[in-house]
């Protein structure tokens, strides 16, 4: 049954996609200039069918406001980062996260547990699987939810990886409003909460104490949420980030990728009318890093990322092999991916790595 958005237009079961005139795609990107969009009164049109150590930040970088960048430290974690073999459970753990009074960031993390298979129960706090995992921070779009990528996180927790989606406080689908104009506050929210699941990872005690790598730290979006991926890897550079995967976004404003060199993935349907192909593709090709841009065929925005849709399993295969790829050099997961994301009628892949 699909599920309806905020506007009372129907979007894809398991996905709930920003919702907003093909005509305001100006406004999104005046938001992500930080920018505040003038209101335009347009009929909403269909959508197309289908670890080193982090150093306390110091001075003004320390505030509540936003971190524009960070230095690395020495290694804390002894020996080169060992890929996981895969094939994990899955526990859920829920965050009551705020940075500041006035902007609480609700945050799940879906995390490997002990037992093998890609599901795991309802319940209470499963145990942490052994190892350190890498981290993935996962942004929604506007009137998202994090639990709308569930079925996404599962599958990359399966393969080895930890998720942290927050909800943000003004382009949820549970804001009083939805403000597209908060998009460029976004980088820094997302920056405060890796900083504070590397600080669990660090406490004695806590479940996940241990068991994140500092070292191996990505981002992804989908819409809203790629635009703040965008901004972790440019407007609001967290060099902790050393790898990007942006579904159906593009860039922050005319914001300069830098720092850092981190790989980056684009997931995009070339139908899409809610952030147009060109302007993914624009992004894609300004990217001065290791990039690859997954195409879908006569899909709109975000269908290929709902199980069930033509283009999911391509989107799950092709985001795991360039994770790991992207942070673990697995040169195997890099010779997987063109044949992964390739499926004919359905999708293909520009590899630039």
């Amino acid at each position: 049954m699909p599920a309806r958005g905020r506007s009372n237009r129907l979007v894809p079961a398991g996905l709930v996609a920003v919702v907003v005139a093909a005509p305001l795609l100006t406004s999104i990107d005046a938001a992500a200039r930080g920018v505040t969009p003038v209101a335009v009164a347009h009929a909403t049109p269909p959508v197309a069918a289908a670890p080193p150590r982090v150093t306390p930040p110091v001075g003004s970088a320390a505030r509540s406001s936003g971190i524009r960048a960070f230095t690395l430290a020495r290694d804390p974690v002894p020996g080169p980062p060992t890929i996981p073999a895969g094939g994990y459970q899955v526990g859920v753990r829920h965050l009551a996260l705020s940075r500041g009074a006035t902007r609480p960031l609700p945050t799940i993390v879906w995390y490997p547990t002990v037992k093998t298979g890609p599901h795991a129960p309802p319940g209470e706090l499963s145990t942490v699987a052994p190892g350190r995992f890498p981290l993935i921070l996962l942004s929604h779009g506007l009137y998202g939810l994090p639990e709308s990528f569930d079925p996404l996180a599962r599958r990359w927790v399966h393969a080895g990886f930890v998720v942290a989606a927050p909800t943000y406080p003004h382009t949820s689908t549970l804001a009083p409003k939805v403000e597209r104009a908060d998009i460029p506050n976004q980088p820094a929210d997302a920056s405060y909460v890796i900083t504070q699941l590397l600080r669990l990872a660090d406490t004695s005690g806590d479940p996940f104490a241990g068991h994140l790598d500092p070292r191996l730290v990505a981002a992804a979006g989908h819409s809203a949420g790629g635009y703040t991926t965008a901004g972790l890897l440019s407007s609001r550079r967290d060099s902790r980030v050393r790898a990007g995967i942006i579904m159906a976004g593009a860039g922050m404003g005319t914001a300069a990728f830098h720092g850092p060199v981190a790989p980056v993935l684009f997931l995009h349907g070339n139908a899409d009318r809610i952030v147009s192909y060109a302007r993914g593709r624009a992004t894609f090709d300004r990217c001065p890093w290791p990039k690859a841009f997954v195409t879908f065929f006569g899909q709109g925005h975000g269908d290929y990322l709902a199980p069930g849709h033509a283009g999911f399993e391509q989107s799950v295969a092709a985001t795991i092999d360039f994770l790991r790829w992207a942070l673990y050099r697995d040169g195997m997961a890099r010779g997987r991916l063109w044949l992964d994301a390739t499926s004919p009628g359905v999708s293909s892949v520009d590899v630039r790595l």
